[in-house]
């Protein structure tokens, strides 16, 4: 018995080719640069693909870079972080978790 293989539809080969085409387009991500010292709301490199986001010291949440996309999470344990947003901008995703600074403690 001789199974053949069927030909690929024009139609998935085209939406193919379209999503190739706009992974392209999207940003190169590289390591997003430290904040200024005198900034109360900082972030750290702590994985290839994540940050930790702090408040005058105390954690407030991460962002994960998945491809081109910064995925926020809100909480101050990682394992127990809710997702908020994603977007595409980082200075975005930092207001998110710390839309503004608070008193110090």
């Amino acid at each position: 018995m001789v199974l053949e293989r069927p030909a690929p539809s024009a139609r998935r080969s085209a939406l193919r080719s379209r999503t190739i085409r706009t992974l392209r387009e999207l940003p190169p991500r590289r390591p997003e640069p430290p904040a200024p010292e005198d900034s109360a709301v900082r972030w750290d490199r702590v994985d290839i693909d994540r940050y930790e986001v702090t408040v005058h010291g105390s954690t407030v949440g991460f962002i994960d870079v998945a491809g081109a996309v910064f995925v926020v999470l809100a909480g101050t344990r990682y394992a127990r972080a809710v997702e908020v947003l994603q977007t595409l901008d980082f200075a975005t995703a930092v207001a998110r978790i710390a839309p503004h600074d608070p008193p110090a403690p």
